[in-house]
């Protein structure tokens, strides 16, 4: 059975960092697509950033310069490293992992962010 966990939600202060996880088990997150999204209250779903089972990485305009997408193969796990945080960044951060050749696409369940200011 496949499962994907998101961690390492907290509450921050504006300007403060934050690394979230996203671990999975059943599948090989190096073999996947893994993809993070956010979606703040009252906002639609966001993509936040995503990283190719290549390597490539991709940004919303939105995060850039300020958030890193890594993969540590090791540990089947995929961080978002947020640095400078705002209060818009506020938002539940769900990891989205779609296996290479796969039929179907996972879904953690969320990871609250929350940045006051």
């Amino acid at each position: 059975q496949v499962q994907v966990v998101e961690s390492g939600g907290d509450l921050v202060q504006s300007g403060g960092s934050l690394r979230l996880s996203c671990s999975a088990s059943g599948i090989i997150l190096s073999d996947s697509a893994v993809t993070w999204y956010r979606q703040g209250p009252g906002k639609r779903q966001e993509l936040v950033a995503s990283i190719s089972s290549g390597g490539d990485t991709d940004y919303a305009d939105s995060v850039k310069g300020r958030f890193t997408i890594s993969r540590d193969n090791t540990k089947n796990t995929v961080y978002l490293q947020m640095n400078s945080l705002k209060p818009e960044d506020t938002a539940v951060y769900l990891c989205k992992a779609d296996p290479d050749g796969g039929l179907y696409v996972y879904w953690g369940q969320g990871t609250q962010v929350t940045v006051s200011l």
